[in-house]
């Protein structure tokens, strides 16, 4: 499995790397709802990738992550500032924001903690914006040996959270008024080395390996090659991709 030995090392910086971007339609969707583009809140940021974005629009970007390690890997800009926060409890000022979002992410809250500071922190007329992806589909014959020789093996070891995502938000009830937006189709091109990279990001997949070892990780790869060809041949990624968004009416 040359190549991808480095994808056991600890830390972010795997995250950062791995983890796709999200389509960029989506911003300019998020800015027609946005009555002024002052100030914009990236929770739960990661290393920054949707508060770079924003940083197109926006006058400044507060990001805050939970995890001192992601903030440390995170995409300097001059608009953005950085700063370790648990999203329940931040200490922004009341109606500081225009849009607030929440990336692949907010199915891990604390949900009426959370919404009570999202309500507290948005201005009259703000957005708030929270999107996600989960599976992904290739081509039906690789998508199938990657469920029996990936997905059956990590499916245990899934946190309850994730089901959420996975039904696209739908249960998660926001106390602001619905906004329907047009949801960007997300692709990417990836070779099997940046798949495998992109699956040991995953949560589960790191329960797993906890569990039970990493020798699954090795073999799926073996196992999937053969179908894929050539390591290095790019090969089109199309994800499950779902996004929610309110406007908050006080």
């Amino acid at each position: 499995m040359k190549g991808v030995h480095d994808l056991f090392s600890n830390g972010s910086e795997i995250y950062v790397r791995a983890r796709p971007q999200y389509p960029k339609a989506l911003y300019a969707n998020l800015i027609e709802y946005c009555d002024e583009t002052n100030e914009a809140w990236d929770c739960a940021c990661g290393n920054g990738q949707a508060a770079i974005n924003l940083a197109d629009y926006f006058d400044h970007v507060e990001a805050t992550d939970i995890g001192n390690d992601q903030i440390a890997n995170s995409i300097s800009h001059p608009k953005i500032r950085y700063s370790v926060s648990p999203a329940e409890d931040t200490t922004f000022r009341n109606n500081q924001f225009d849009l607030v979002v929440v990336a692949q992410a907010l199915h891990w809250f604390e949900h009426d903690r959370f919404w009570a500071e999202l309500v507290r922190v948005l201005k009259p007329g703000g957005m708030f914006a929270a999107w996600g992806y989960s599976w992904f589909k290739i081509e039906p014959e690789i998508d199938k040996a990657i469920v029996e020789n990936f997905l059956e093996i990590i499916a245990p070891y899934w946190a309850p959270q994730n089901r959420l995502l996975w039904d696209q938000y739908r249960d998660v009830d926001i106390p602001l008024r619905k906004i329907d937006l047009p949801s960007p189709e997300m692709v990417v091109t990836w070779d099997l080395e940046e798949l495998f990279a992109y699956l040991h990001t995953w949560s589960a997949t790191r329960r797993c390996m906890d569990g039970i070892g990493s020798e699954f990780f090795y073999d799926a790869f073996d196992k999937l090659q053969p179908l894929w060809g050539d390591v290095h041949l790019k090969r089109k990624v199309t994800m499950d991709f779902c996004l929610v968004a309110s406007k908050n009416d006080r």
